[in-house]
């Protein structure tokens, strides 16, 4: 079985074009940079982050090849955190749509929210944030160009609120996909911990 995916490319060409949430009322809410490249974090992470909306493409990875992504020049990987306890995180690259190196190019590769913490503006906070450190990269990685453009891809798996979320940032669409992917059951966190 199979069904039907679009996904969207979105981007920004300027850091005037962030236009930035508010930190959530009355929430002990903060960021913080995971400066060691940990596949374990990064692993738990993207697997309770995606587990529910079906992100599956890094849970083959050897320990090996996800130490080798993590320690790439300009990889940063970012944590929002309530009251101590992980919330959702972005990851940083310096590069372009194809994966390969590009000067001046940022893409957001993950974004989202551990499923409690979503709907609370969280998700606001953290993007806005996570776009800014895209816009000044270069300034903890010496040797890599400023960045000119700040780029990512959501498709209509993830969250609901995605897309309006990249919008009320200030990101602009420049390329739709539609296409056919095989439907495969939702990993969750662990298998067997969907929600479903």
């Amino acid at each position: 079985m199979s069904i039907t995916v679009t996904t969207w490319s979105l981007e920004q060409t300027s850091p005037a074009d962030l236009r930035p949430a508010a930190a959530p009322d009355g929430e002990d809410v903060r960021i913080a940079r995971a400066e060691v490249p940990s596949p374990e974090f990064s692993r738990f992470l993207y697997a309770s982050v995606g587990g529910d909306i079906r992100w599956s493409d890094r849970l083959s990875l050897t320990y090996a090849e996800w130490q080798k992504l993590l320690e790439r020049p300009g990889v940063e990987t970012w944590v929002a955190y309530e009251k101590g306890t992980p919330a959702g995180y972005v990851e940083l690259a310096a590069r372009g749509e194809n994966g390969d190196a590009a000067e001046g190019v940022v893409e957001i590769v993950y974004f989202g929210l551990i499923p409690a913490f979503r709907g609370r503006r969280i998700g606001g906070h953290l993007l806005s944030y996570a776009v800014a450190r895209a816009w000044d990269l270069a300034e903890r990685w010496p040797g890599l160009a400023p960045t000119e453009r700040v780029w990512l891809h959501t498709c209509s798996k993830d969250g609901e609120h995605a897309m309006d979320n990249y919008r009320r940032r200030g990101f602009r669409l420049f390329d739709t996909k539609v296409q056919e992917e095989a439907d495969v059951p939702t990993p969750g966190p662990w298998p067997g911990a969907d929600r479903d």
